[in-house]
Formats: C-alpha cells, sequence, structure tokens
C-alpha cells in the first residue's frame, strides 16, 4: 500500500481517536446500561469483527494480505489481547472519562519504551511531560480535590496503558514490512485466544444490545485501522501526541451518551493529562527512527 502522506496521516489520527472514543462510550454502556456482556465477551466481539471483515477485504483484494514478520505480527496480537481485555474491564468499572484519560498515558510510556526498541532518545521534556501528565488524572480522579484513590477499575486502566504503550512500538516497528491490514488481521486473530476464556458468563439475547455491540466493533475496527495506518508515516512520539484526542472525544461523548459529568475538576483534569502527554511525546525524543 502507498504510505499516507504527513497530512493524511494526521487527518487519520483524528478519526481513529473519535472512533477510539465512540467505541468506549459504547463499551461502557454495554456494561452498564442492561446490556449484560462482560468485559470478555465484549472483548471477544470486538476481535470477532476485526477478523470477518479482514476476511472480507482479503477476499476482495487477495494481495492484501502481506504477513512478513510473523513472529512480531503474532506479538502483536498477544500484547493486544491483553490491551483489550484490561481496557474493556475498566470500563465495566469506572466511568469512560477517567478510564480514558488513565489509558491515554501510554503514549508516555511509549516515548520510554522507544528508547530500547526504536532507538529514540528521551530528553528531559519527557519527565515533565510524565508530570503534567500525572496531574491531569490525579484532578481527574479526585473528589473535591481530594484523590479519590486506585481501585481495581484505575488499575487495569494502567496496566492496559503499559501494554499499549508496547503495542505502539511493536506496530512502528512492522510499519516498514507489514501492510495495516495485515497488522490488524493478526492483532484480531491472535488476540481472540487471549480473551476468549472470560467470555464464557451466559450471552445476552436483546437485538439491541448485539446491534450496539456490532457499531461497538466496527468502531475498533476503523479506530485501529486508521491508527495502525498512520504509524507507518508519523513516529511513535507524533502519532500519540495526535492521539490525545481521544479523550476528549470520550467525554463528549460520555456527557450526553451515558449521562458522565463533566465537571470543572474533570475538564481540568483532562486539559492537563492531554497537555502533558502531548508535550513529552512531542519533544521526549531527540533522534527519530524509521520504521524496520
Amino acid at each position: 500500500m502507498i504510505p499516507l502522506s504527513g497530512f493524511r496521516a494526521r487527518l487519520a489520527l483524528v478519526g481513529s481517536a473519535v472512533a477510539f472514543g465512540l467505541m468506549a462510550v459504547l463499551s461502557r454502556k454495554l456494561s452498564r446500561d442492561g446490556g449484560g456482556f462482560t468485559a470478555g465477551q465484549l472483548s471477544v466481539v470486538r476481535f470477532a469483527v476485526g477478523v470477518l471483515v479482514s476476511l472480507a477485504a482479503f477476499r476482495i483484494r487477495p494481495g492484501l494480505y502481506r504477513p512478513h514478520n510473523r513472529k512480531l505480527l503474532l506479538l502483536r496480537g498477544l500484547s493486544g489481547g491483553v490491551v483489550v481485555i484490561l481496557y474493556f474491564f475498566a470500563l465495566s468499572r469506572i466511568p469512560a472519562a477517567p478510564a480514558g484519560m488513565i489509558y491515554n498515558l501510554y503514549p508516555v510510556f511509549a516515548t520510554l519504551f522507544a528508547v530500547f526498541a526504536l532507538g529514540e532518545r528521551p530528553t528531559i521534556h519527557l519527565l515533565a511531560g510524565l508530570l503534567l501528565a500525572t496531574l491531569g488524572v490525579w484532578l481527574m480522579l479526585g473528589r473535591g480535590g481530594v484523590p479519590a484513590g486506585l481501585g481495581v477499575g484505575e488499575l487495569a486502566a494502567f496496566a492496559s496503558a503499559v501494554f499499549a504503550a508496547i503495542s505502539a512500538n511493536i506496530i512502528r516497528g512492522m510499519r516498514g514490512t507489514d501492510n495495516a491490514p495485515t497488522i490488524f488481521f493478526w492483532f484480531c486473530l491472535a488476540g481472540l485466544p487471549v480473551v476468549a476464556p472470560f467470555a464464557l458468563d451466559p450471552w445476552p439475547s436483546a437485538p439491541a444490545a448485539w446491534a450496539l455491540a456490532g457499531l461497538m466493533g466496527f468502531s475498533a475496527f476503523a479506530a485501529q485501522l486508521l491508527m495502525t495506518e498512520a504509524y507507518g508515516t508519523l513516529n511513535v512520539s507524533e502519532a500519540a501526541a495526535w492521539l490525545q484526542l481521544t479523550p476528549i472525544a470520550q467525554l463528549l461523548m460520555a456527557v450526553p451518551l451515558l449521562g458522565e459529568s463533566a465537571g470543572t475538576l474533570a475538564l481540568a483534569g483532562v486539559l492537563t493529562g492531554v497537555a502533558g502527554v502531548a508535550y513529552g511525546t512531542a519533544f521526549g525524543s531527540s533522534r527519530r527512527t524509521p520504521p524496520g
């Protein structure tokens, strides 16, 4: 596939951020408002939709499937499966806005991991961005200025962010040899066995819930494919900085769709966290390494 131009890659990341936000809001709604889906079941739906759509695309365009680095493709799928199950579990326990804010700390971790994986050199800006992002999360988790503490949902979101950072570096490293549809297909195919053991509870039967679950799966498909495609043009830091639009979109959609509050403290936390992560990822490395 022809690499995206810089403008188109950044536009793809804007679309990816919006789609990721919609995915998270729908997941929260399905696990909270009588949807009856568990985190494991939502993970299976997400990956199953991805596999089916990918197979249809490969059927229409046979040359689209071009695996090269199968070891990294498998590793991407396994790490992605862990990310998805942890994040959906967090969304089932805590509101979408703080879950998204915690999860989107992953760009700072990704920039740090890129020192070892891609040879990028961090600067003092990375530490400054991390401190600012931490302050944003503290504000998001606060209750009247007092930290609410970390529960199992918040810890799951943090763990998901760490694995997402690993996945981001894997994707960036593969984009020199494997195209976005192939990487996405393996992400879903290898991720299914990871999440399947968590989907053994009785499944819901309401058609409306299944319709929303399908929309959630297609949102995840669009978000992941756009992000992976953009990593073929942009480095880890810049791509991650653009994806900081995700918690903003997530908060804006969570207010009307989930009835979540957007008080002054929450808004301040989102803006502070986004600014910190964007600053740290944009200036956190002084050397860029091409993919592969």
